[in-house]
């Protein structure tokens, strides 16, 4: 296995180990709490990610069966995902977190086999192996996100927000497509403050059109977990501003994000607390 993509599915491993330890310690009427996705509680956020490992996991191994499934479920239309939530609300907080750590390591150790150039089908373009686990890793985190606001408990930033930020400029176009706009021929430059102090930096610094500040401001942003205005992000010039209020990491319909003011925003500069 590549260097490269064995310290991916680690990023991978250790993501869902965080979210493990806040759902485990999280009192089960808790679990009924509603999120800020409406219409959703912290069970539905479980569920999701359990049900889209499974979908990845087959996507990767049948991707005959997962386009005959994924056109079934696609055909329910853009809310398919409200479809996959009212499923599976019978099931216990138990039954819920045992359902996710069996599908996310049933993910992990078949990606292990996979090489990371193989393509797979999603509902979205195809990817490679190596961008379907980038994509479960900014699932785990966003949806993640929604679990931790409604649980008020505060999840350190780390430096693996790098593999949602590169996403990011990797959906740069998706994001575009979606809304039916013509993807832009100006590049925008990109640089974040890293949790651990470091600099993340993608295009020409000599661009007009530029986003600054905090890389967790800058994820949450993208994943659609906060409004541009709840955070400490510089955004300059006409492609970057109408970029940050599209974009979208993820696959699927155009997402609904946040609103302005839903969350409070105090920037530290290497990190966000709210």
């Amino acid at each position: 296995m590549p260097v490269f993509f064995a310290e991916l599915l680690g990023d991978l491993e250790a993501e869902t180990t965080v979210l493990d330890v806040i759902l485990a310690d999280l009192p089960r009427p808790s679990w009924e709490r509603p999120t800020p996705a409406e219409g959703w509680a912290i069970r539905d956020q479980v569920s999701h990610l359990a049900y889209f490992d499974e979908a990845a996991t087959e996507a990767a191994q049948d991707p005959q069966a997962f386009r005959e499934h994924a056109a079934e479920l696609t055909a329910l239309g853009p809310t398919f995902p409200d479809t996959v939530a009212q499923r599976y609300r019978n099931l216990s907080p138990d039954r819920l977190l045992d359902w996710f750590r069996t599908a996310r390591r049933r993910l992990i150790d078949t990606f292990a086999t996979l090489e990371p150039r193989t393509r797979a089908p999603w509902y979205g373009p195809d990817m490679s192996v190596a961008s379907s686990v980038t994509a479960r890793l900014m699932e785990t985190w966003a949806h993640g996100q929604d679990i931790v606001d409604a649980a008020g408990v505060f999840r350190e930033p780390t430096a693996r927000l790098r593999h949602i930020a590169h996403l990011a400029m990797s959906t740069f176009a998706f994001s575009h497509q979606l809304h039916n706009l013509p993807v832009p021929d100006t590049a925008v430059y990109v640089e974040l403050d890293a949790p651990d102090g470091d600099t993340w930096i993608w295009g020409e610094p000599s661009a007009l059109d530029r986003v600054a500040g905090p890389a967790l401001d800058f994820c949450l942003a993208v994943t659609q977990r906060r409004h541009t205005a709840d955070t400490a992000l510089r955004i300059e010039g006409p492609v970057a501003t109408k970029w940050m209020s599209i974009a979208q990491t993820f696959a699927g319909a155009p997402g609904t994000g946040r609103q302005p003011g839903q969350f409070a925003q105090v920037s530290t500069g290497k990190e966000t607390r709210r």
